[in-house]
C-alpha cells in the first residue's frame, strides 16, 4: 500500500490498546481493522470535540459521509483553528490518506459500510441531544449501541469469516447475531462508565433510576459475548476479540459497586494480567490456531 502516513503510529497515538491487539492477529487482519478504526476514530473525534459546535459538527460529519459515497478525499479541510488537539489535528489531516489507503484494499466495501453506519450513529447522538433533551429511550439506546458498536461486532465476523478460514465453530448467522450483542455490550459499559462526562457534553443516555436495569441490560450483552467468544476456536483471534470482554467484566463490576463515582477505571496492572492470561495462547500450533 503506497501512503504518506504512518498507520501504526496513529494507532499508537490515538489507541494503545487496540494497537497491541492488532499486533496479535494474523498480517491479513491488521491493515482492514487498523484503516476501519482510525476512520471511525476520526468522526468519533469530530462528534466528541467540546469546543466545536454542534452545527459544525454536523457539518464536518456530513462532509465525512459525502466523501464516503463519492467526493474527492483531498477536498477534505476540517481546519486547525483551535478545535481539535495536535494530535487530533494530525488524525484530522491523515482522513485524506486513510480514504486513498481504502481503494487498494479488498475489505474497502465493508468498511466503508461500517464507518457508514457509525456516522449515522453518531449524526443521531449529534441531532438527538439539543439542549434540554430528555434521555434517551430504551428503543434509543438500543438503537445508539446498535449503530456505533453492534455494527462493529458483524463487521468483525464477517472479517473474520473472509480472513481466518476454520475459526468459526457456528455459523456465520449466529456469530454475527451474538457479534453484535457483543458490541452492544461493550459499548453499554462505556456509556455507564462515561455517564458523569456525557452529562458534562448534553448527552443524557439514561436516568439514574435506569441504572440497575442498565447494568443488568449490560451483563446479558456481555453474556452473549461470551457465547461468541465460544464459538471461536483457541488462537490469536480468540484472544485479540476476548480482550475487550477482559477488561469490560471487571469495569462493569466496579461501576455497579461504586455508581457514584465519577469514572470507574482498571489499574495498569490488572490490565497487565488480563493481557498476560492470553498470552499461551500466541503459541498454539497452526493445527490448532488455522489463522495464526
Amino acid at each position: 500500500m503506497t501512503t504518506r502516513i504512518d498507520i501504526p503510529r496513529l494507532l499508537r497515538d490515538h489507541a494503545r490498546t487496540f494497537a497491541l491487539t492488532l499486533r496479535l492477529l494474523p498480517s491479513s487482519l491488521r491493515e482492514p481493522l487498523g484503516i476501519a478504526y482510525l476512520l471511525a476514530r476520526a468522526s468519533d473525534t469530530i462528534a466528541d470535540a467540546p469546543r466545536i459546535p454542534a452545527d459544525r459538527k454536523l457539518g464536518f460529519l456530513g462532509e465525512l459521509e459525502t466523501l464516503l459515497a463519492d467526493g474527492d478525499p483531498q477536498s477534505w479541510n476540517p481546519g486547525t483553528d483551535g478545535g481539535f488537539s495536535p494530535a487530533e489535528a494530525v488524525l484530522m489531516d491523515s482522513v485524506p490518506d486513510l480514504l486513498r489507503a481504502l481503494e487498494s484494499l479488498s475489505d474497502r466495501d465493508s468498511i466503508c459500510s461500517l464507518w457508514r453506519t457509525i456516522l449515522r450513529g453518531q449524526l443521531f447522538d449529534l441531532k438527538r441531544f439539543e439542549p434540554g433533551a430528555e434521555p434517551l429511550s430504551a428503543q434509543e439506546l438500543d438503537l445508539y449501541c446498535g449503530l456505533v458498536a453492534g455494527s462493529v461486532g458483524e463487521f468483525w465476523t464477517r472479517l473474520i469469516a473472509k480472513h481466518g478460514s476454520g475459526v468459526l465453530r457456528l455459523p456465520l448467522k449466529e456469530m454475527i447475531r451474538l457479534g453484535i450483542s457483543y458490541g452492544k455490550g461493550l459499548q453499554l459499559v462505556n456509556i455507564l462508565r462515561d455517564r458523569r462526562a456525557d452529562l458534562l457534553l448534553g448527552r443524557r443516555y439514561a436516568q439514574d433510576d435506569d441504572l440497575p436495569g442498565l447494568f443488568d441490560q449490560a451483563e446479558e450483552w456481555l453474556r452473549l459475548g461470551e457465547r461468541y467468544l465460544a464459538g471461536l476456536r483457541p488462537g490469536r483471534i480468540l484472544m485479540a476479540t476476548s480482550l475487550p470482554l477482559d477488561l469490560a467484566v471487571p469495569t462493569l463490576a466496579g461501576i455497579r459497586n461504586s455508581p457514584g463515582d465519577a469514572r470507574v477505571s482498571l489499574g495498569r496492572r490488572e490490565v497487565r494480567r488480563i493481557l498476560l492470561r492470553g498470552v499461551p495462547s500466541l503459541w498454539l500450533s497452526r493445527g490448532l490456531d488455522p489463522a495464526s
